[in-house]
Parts: structure tokens; C-alpha cells; sequence
């Protein structure tokens, strides 16, 4: 749900502008401010829960979900549709606290195996999310997609309640305390091998999804549905890619699993390249070595993940939250370059250009925790 929150509703955004009377991009806010809002919020999130438990946060977190889905469905004007569209970012407690919790139970091998099968089901919401919302929308209308928020905001509060059991066994007795041990996160220079890691390998999912759109329709000259489908490829190599993961997590090293996705990202990547600059222009070819890039993340991302989180594991959920804020920070940047930079007459090359270059920044940051391991063999703490 964290992630068909930011997606489902997409295809009603036009329909959103115009009922309310303003303009496509005031109505967009609902994505841009969203975004903003869930990278602030996985900063204090993290470390709540690191001080007062899982279970009362997450709880918290996905009741102002359903609040807010509540406010959305029910607004009548603009201002009230955005205003209850930032509560709905609060549905990023899913994504921040789960991988929390599943550090909190596991190790760091059997949490990367664990957050390999969560990732394989959670790819399924963005390769049905946007057809779902449209479908919703020529039936019902775009307060169709708000209404399904809402009931299922409501149902996650029933189920946290009844089932999720806190897991943080190790809280600081004091937020004084809580804040004095955050800075040894912060100076860990494994952490932010990891987070980097994560950050821009996701940050060439960013630049896809936001240039497939441009490519798709002026040089593939694509249909909406067909983009749609385009967008979909990645998220199916991420489910292969976190299918992998969750078999191999448990007795293959963190820094394998991380290197190996980041050289399969590159090498299909480069593979595309070659063949646009061979002359062969063709959307099959040029999606289709894409679907290395989410092969690749699903493939690197349980692994940063987990490793993230137990560089210190008393502060799992601050290490989630931060790591999350990065990459979200970093998805936002690239989105904004991407769209800036790109034409109808250099969307091709460029586009594999720039994925190129931010997969090989992710595959240094890969290789640099593996040396950090060497100079500094350190067993990372079990939790």
C-alpha cells in the first residue's frame, strides 16, 4: 500500500485539476509535495521507533493513512485535497518500519533473504498499480481510487493491531539517550556505503520511469497503455532479481549479492547502449535491456537494505528511515534532472547515458563496503 499510495491515483490527475479548477501542475503537487513530505517523515519515524517500538508507531502511522484517505475521497476543494494528501504520506511507516522489523528478527544474512521475498510481492504494485487506478477511474470516477484507500487504510490498522507484535527488544529508556548514540550511525562509513548503494541504484529506476515516458510517445511514439506496459518491465526483473535474493540472502555474502546486481545493471545497460549506437532503434531492444536495471536492483536493494540497518542494529529503524530519506531525496533530484535534460532528439542515447553513469556510481559505492570489509574486518553486529 506505501506503494500504490504514490501510484494508483496517477492516471486521475488530470481529472483531479479539473474538478477542483486548477492547473495540471498545482494538482501534481499531490505527487511532488507527497514525495517531499514521506523523505521528512522517514527521518523522525525511524528513530521513534527505535525509542518507543515498532508496534506503536506503525500503528500510529498507518491510522493517519486512513485519515487521510478518508479527507482525500471526502475534499471539496483543492486546498483540503492536498492538505489530506500529505497525511496519506504517512503510509511510508510500511516501507521504513517493515524492513525494521524484519532486521529486528533476523540476522543480517536471513534479513537480506527475508526482504528479497517482501521486495518480489511488493514489485507487484507498481506494475499494477497505475492500470488498477485507470480502471477505477472510467468506472467510478478518480474518488474511486481514494475510496479503496480508505478501506484498506482502515483494514491495515485492524491487522497491525491484531498481529504485528513489537520487535524492538532494545529501546533507549530516554529520546536524550536515543539522540546521543544517532551520530554513531551517522559517522559509519559502512552505512553510507550502503545507503549510497541503495540511493542510486534506485535512482536509475527514477530516470527510467521518468524518461520512458518522453521516449516512449515522441520516438517510439507509444500509446499511454503501451508506456504503461514499458514502465512495468522494470518492476518485472525486480521481482526476478528479489526471487533471487531471497534464495541466495541466507548463505550468500551482503557484498556478493550487491556487486553481482550492480555489474548486471551495467552490463545490460551497456549491452542497450551498443546496440542504439549500432543503428538498431527499436522499442523491444531498448526496454528489454532495461529490464536488467530492476534485475539488478532486486539483486543489490535487500542486501544494502539489511546491511544499513545492522551497521548498528539498536538503531535498525533509524538506519531505515534515513536510508529511505536518501533514496527518495536522490529519486527526487534525478526526476527533476531527468525531465530538465531530456529532448525528443536525445531522449534515446542520453537516457542510457545517464543510467549508465549513476549504476556505476552505485557499483563504486558496492565495491567500496566490500573494501571497508577488508581494511576493517569488523563482524557487523548480530542485533
Amino acid at each position: 500500500m506505501s506503494v500504490l499510495t504514490l501510484n494508483m491515483f496517477l492516471p486521475s490527475l488530470s481529472a483531479i485539476a479539473e474538478e477542483f479548477g486548477v492547473d495540471y501542475g498545482v494538482a501534481n503537487l499531490s505527487m511532488g509535495a507527497f514525495l517531499a513530505v514521506t523523505a521528512v517523515l522517514q527521518l523522525i519515524i525511524g528513530p521513534l521507533s527505535d525509542r518507543f517500538g515498532r508496534r506503536p508507531v506503525m500503528l500510529a502511522g498507518v491510522a493517519v493513512f486512513a485519515v487521510g484517505s478518508v479527507g482525500c475521497l471526502l475534499a471539496q476543494d483543492i486546498v483540503s485535497f492536498l492538505g489530506f494528501r500529505m497525511l496519506q504520506a504517512a503510509s511510508v511507516v510500511g516501507i521504513a518500519l517493515s524492513r525494521a522489523v524484519v532486521r529486528d528478527m533476523y540476522g543480517p544474512q536471513e534479513a537480506a533473504s527475508t526482504l528479497g521475498y517482501i521486495s518480489m510481492v511488493m514489485a507487484i504494485a507498481p506494475m499494477t498499480g497505475p492500470t488498477v487506478g485507470g480502471l477505477l477511474h472510467e468506472a467510478f470516477g478518480w474518488r474511486a481510487s481514494f475510496a479503496v484507500y480508505s478501506l484498506v487504510g482502515v483494514g491495515l490498522v485492524w491487522l497491525t493491531w491484531r498481529d504485528l507484535g513489537e520487535t524492538n527488544q532494545s529501546r533507549a529508556t530516554t529520546m536524550g539517550e536515543q539522540f546521543v548514540t544517532y551520530p554513531e550511525l551517522l559517522r559509519s562509513r559502512r552505512f553510507w556505503g550502503y545507503t549510497l548503494c541503495s540511493s542510486f541504484s534506485v535512482g536509475a529506476f527514477y530516470i527510467y520511469i521518468t524518461g520512458i515516458v518522453l521516449v516512449g510517445a515522441s520516438v517510439f511514439q507509444m500509446s499511454p497503455t503501451t508506456v504503461g506496459m514499458a514502465v512495468g518491465t522494470i518492476a518485472i526483473g525486480f521481482a526476478f532479481g528479489s526471487f533471487l535474493s531471497g534464495v541466495l540472502g541466507k548463505r550468500v555474502p551482503l557484498w556478493v549479492l550487491m556487486v553481482s546486481g550492480r555489474v548486471v545493471a551495467l552490463a545490460g545497460l551497456c549491452l542497450g547502449l551498443a546496440v542504439v549506437l549500432a543503428g538498431i532503434v527499436h522499442p523491444l531492444t531498448y526496454v528489454g535491456t532495461v529490464v536488467f536495471v530492476g534485475l539488478g536492483n532486486g539483486l543489490t536493494l535487500p542486501a544494502s537494505n539489511s546491511g544499513a540497518m545492522s551497521v548498528r542494529p539498536r538503531l535498525a529503524g533509524s538506519a531505515s528511515g534515513l536510508s529511505g530519506a536518501m533514496s527518495v531525496a536522490t529519486g527526487a533530484a534525478l526526476t527533476s534532472l531527468t525531465g530538465a535534460v531530456l529532448t525528443p532528439q536525445n531522449g534515446v542515447v542520453l537516457m542510457m547515458g545517464m543510467m549508465i553513469a549513476i549504476v556505476a556510481v552505485s557499483l563504486l559505492c558496492s565495491v567500496y563496503v566490500r573494501w571497508l570489509d577488508l581494511v576493517d574486518p569488523l563482524p557487523l553486529e548480530a542485533g
